[in-house]
């Protein structure tokens, strides 16, 4: 006779055989992008040795081998990726040419306030995009669906840029309803750096008074970059709810006099989350990467600047250390929506 602890061991093994092979994949994915990473970023036409030393330095012979020889170009591509590849794997990502400090220290100082900001915009567009789903799904073919469905098509039309400006312009240059730019008012000063987010470093260290300026100029940028996934997450929200709505269980739920809350969060949120999770973490990676000219119009030190100032300066080691950094987040993103899929749905966990 079997017991309990067998048969939860029994179930259990799919489940464990499933994320086994999961990290495997992105093990290997991660290989393939610092791969990937090193020869687009040497595919950049330009020569840095002449973004960096300028035509003067030029000149000099001895000078231009010297810096090449202490950047490390002075060997073989496959000779710098092989170095590339052992620094990577004790945590140099190189010097940058323009700050001339270890690109992981520039990236600590960066990465945090762009984390804090795409962490901000996914957190309400999730919020807002699957309620606002549900609710078009839910008043299908009425006024609120109507409504709700243009305003997610202008959600994910208007150009994310035209819009920062736009808010910018409107609610602090016209109604002054928001703070300026940057992270945190100049007169209070950033707060006791424990993570890199302003506002979490503010409430450990209980300046509130930090706290409520780092929030007040999170919110505008924020929301600015949440309104094309707001749109999306809407949309495709909306689909799988019909779609689950239409299944012969849900019927069946409510001919058996079912409460319309246990059908609708058990049976069709749950069937539903698969292609919302999807969408979901597809949309952080983007946001990631899409801060660039939000961050440029609000004067957020973040990522993105960082990554722009490096790319029109051919700082080769920085501009690798960013992509590795984007195209880590992806691969960390895509392997918890795996481990969600085989969490939510147990037929995933049997591929």
């Amino acid at each position: 006779m079997t017991t309990l602890h067998d048969r939860v061991r029994r179930r259990d093994r799919p489940l464990a055989r499933f994320l086994v092979r999961r990290i495997l994949i992105a093990l290997l994915l991660a290989w393939g992008i610092t791969l990937v990473t090193f020869v687009l970023t040497n595919m950049v036409p330009g020569d840095p040795t002449a973004a960096n030393l300028g035509q003067q330095a030029l000149g000099d012979p001895a000078a231009v081998a010297q810096w090449r020889a202490d950047h490390g170009l002075d060997t073989s591509l496959p000779q710098q990726y092989l170095l590339f590849l052992q620094g990577l794997l004790h945590g140099d990502l190189g010097t940058s040419q323009q700050s001339h400090r270890p690109v992981s220290e520039d990236l600590a100082e960066f990465v945090p306030a762009t984390l804090e900001l795409a962490g901000a915009a996914i957190l309400v567009s999730l919020v807002l995009g699957v309620a606002f789903g549900l609710i078009a799904a839910l008043r299908r073919d009425r006024a609120a669906d109507h409504v709700l469905r243009m305003l997610s098509l202008i959600g994910v039309s208007v150009p994310t840029f035209w819009l920062a400006l736009l808010a910018f312009y409107v609610f602090f240059y016209r109604l002054q309803l928001t703070p300026g730019s940057g992270r945190v008012d100049p007169a209070l000063g950033a707060p006791e750096h424990r993570t890199g987010l302003h506002t979490l470093d503010a409430a450990l260290s209980g300046r509130w008074d930090i706290f409520g300026s780092a929030l007040g100029h999170l919110i505008l940028p924020a929301l600015v970059l949440s309104l094309y996934t707001i749109g999306l997450l809407t949309r495709f929200t909306r689909s799988a709810v019909l779609e689950v709505l239409g299944q012969d269980y849900v019927r069946a739920g409510r001919a058996k006099g079912l409460p319309g809350r246990v059908i609708l969060f058990r049976y069709v949120l749950r069937s539903a989350l698969v292609p919302i999770i999807t969408v979901a973490g597809l949309a952080f990676g983007s946001l990631l990467s899409g801060t660039v000219l939000v961050e440029a119009i609000f004067a957020w030190q973040g990522v993105g600047q960082y990554a722009y100032k490096s790319a029109t300066a051919l700082d080769l080691p920085a501009i690798m250390g960013v992509g590795l950094v984007v195209s880590g987040v992806y691969l960390a993103i895509n392997l918890i929506v795996d481990v969600l899929y085989g969490v939510i749905d147990p037929r995933v966990r049997l591929r």
